[in-house]
């Protein structure tokens, strides 16, 4: 047997034969002394060491070589899921969130496990129906709409990192106490088309988070009837959606679905309820550049301008060459803008002679959700400008919304003039009623700002503005 060479404590000799050397790399066989290891002989077949032929004792010894290292991809494994939680900790810790608003928005989704409970046990616990009572808006409150507010104040107030929280259901924003206060500020819807509660259709809660903020376009010095702190708290809710540093919704459906944005994506999670944890079931959504599905209220296209009923009678008939579209409407704005997120289209809630301005809020629900629209790839229009850019003057201030895929939303916009200033400015100033030449000049800028950013060149400015004026001049009453 041959002699095995003295090895270093980090080399592990090995004896082999010639049948099992080629599966030792990387581990190469090296001769300890040259000269006890001859050539091969290279005249026929026999091809042997002649040094071993003639009794010469070979020394073997084996040598680690490094060999290149396969980069290997963690398979994962089915067991692995990862918490909303766990989620929350990985962004904090690349430094997208701090550890106060991890701590809010853990604190939301607190309150939206407690609203699911409630949402599913409406009927057992009558929870439906009506409250009795009327919100600021003049809408009948139900029940879960009552109950919702209350809990998911109370988490955000216990939290301790919120210090002013504005409620779709409340009159004014609301200072948290200073025992509890904290730096952020928290707008949100607690329940969504709380309307189709007693029927068991889907419902949800939207939220938006933002910092403090000491500037804003609302007058609030003419209102005796707000306290100081009141008005501090109104001024500082008062920002427009670019402001927006976390947004998301909480779908109760079939099953409960958080969708978050923390302005680096969008992420979904999935309530396991067998754990009571949101699992992350959804990674990085991005909604289709175009979709084939409309969410319109068709009950009110008789209140509708001409325009927009040409855009979705263009939708349901485009000619014999395209595929009309789908219609979807559930009536809860989570539940629509969620289908909308995933399969593309559009979702819309316009203007008509009944709302002149709209029905949804920009505060609790316009700008949540296009915030979460946009990093997702897709789009938020009030059929003029982009919602996120709208500077709120009052905290339940209305807006139309449409919302969804890039092209589709495009689409829109064009269709309804997306920034005729001359239409826009008579529509605008006829809602007015102390018409005067001051009136005129400030809606002209505001609108032809608005106009020139987007949609007009500078070098139109002039023709378009002298021509407005005119027109507006003849709405004029006569003196």
């Amino acid at each position: 047997m041959a002699a095995v060479a003295a090895a270093p404590p980090s080399v592990r000799p090995l004896y082999s034969s010639s049948r099992s050397l080629s599966p030792l790399s990387p581990l190469h066989l090296c001769p300890a002394d040259p000269k006890s290891f001859l050539s091969h002989s290279t005249t026929g077949n026999k091809k042997r060491h002649v040094g071993a032929a003639r009794g010469v004792r070979v020394r073997v010894r084996c040598t680690a070589v490094a060999a290149e290292a396969e980069p290997k991809k963690k398979k994962s494994s089915v067991y692995e899921i990862q918490t909303l939680t766990g989620w929350l900790l990985k962004q904090e810790q690349a430094g997208v969130i701090d550890a106060e608003l991890t701590i809010v928005i853990s604190s939301i989704s607190t309150a939206c496990k407690q609203i699911a409970a409630l949402v599913q046990r409406a009927g057992i616990s009558n929870l439906t129906g009506v409250q009795g009572a009327v919100n600021v808006q003049g809408e009948d409150q139900k029940k879960l709409d009552v109950v919702s507010n209350e809990v998911f104040s109370n988490c955000l107030r216990s939290s301790g990192r919120t210090g002013i929280i504005a409620s779709e259901e409340e009159d004014v924003p609301v200072a948290v106490e200073e025992s509890y206060s904290g730096n952020y500020i928290v707008v949100f819807d607690p329940l969504d088309g709380s309307s189709n509660i007693d029927a068991a259709v889907s419902t949800g809660s939207i939220f938006g988070i933002y910092s403090p903020n000491d500037e804003c376009l609302v007058d609030d010095s003419d209102d005796s009837e707000l306290s100081t702190a009141e008005q501090r708290c109104v001024v500082n809710v008062c920002q427009p959606g670019n402001n927006l540093l976390a947004a998301g919704y909480c779908m109760y459906s079939s099953s409960v679905i958080f969708v978050l944005t923390v302005g680096k994506g969008v992420f979904a999670f999935t309530l396991d309820p067998m754990y009571g944890e949101f699992v992350l079931t959804h990674k990085e959504i991005k909604i289709p550049t175009a979709g084939k599905i409309y969410a319109f209220n068709e009950g009110n296209y008789q209140l509708w301008d001409d325009k927009l009923k040409r855009y979705v009678d263009d939708l349901k008939d485009p000619g014999p060459d395209n595929k009309p579209y789908s219609a979807r409407y559930i009536g809860s704005l989570v539940g629509d803008f969620h289908r909308t997120l995933l399969y593309g289209g559009i979702y819309g809630y316009p203007r008509d002679k009944k709302s002149k301005n709209g029905k949804l809020r920009l505060l609790y629900e316009c700008a949540p959700m296009s915030f979460i629209a946009e990093q997702a790839g897709g789009k938020g229009s009030d059929g003029r400008q982009r919602i996120l850019d709208i500077q709120p003057t009052e905290i339940h201030q209305r807006v139309p919304l449409y919302i969804g895929s890039v092209d589709e939303v495009d689409k829109l916009e064009k269709s309804s003039g997306g920034g005729e200033p001359i239409e826009l400015l008579i529509s605008d100033i006829g809602q007015i009623e102390d018409i005067t030449e001051v009136v005129i000049v400030e809606t002209a800028n505001r609108h032809l700002s608005e106009v020139f950013e987007h949609e007009v060149r500078s070098e139109k400015k002039t023709e378009i503005a002298t021509g407005a004026a005119e027109m507006l001049r003849s709405e004029l009453p006569e003196p």
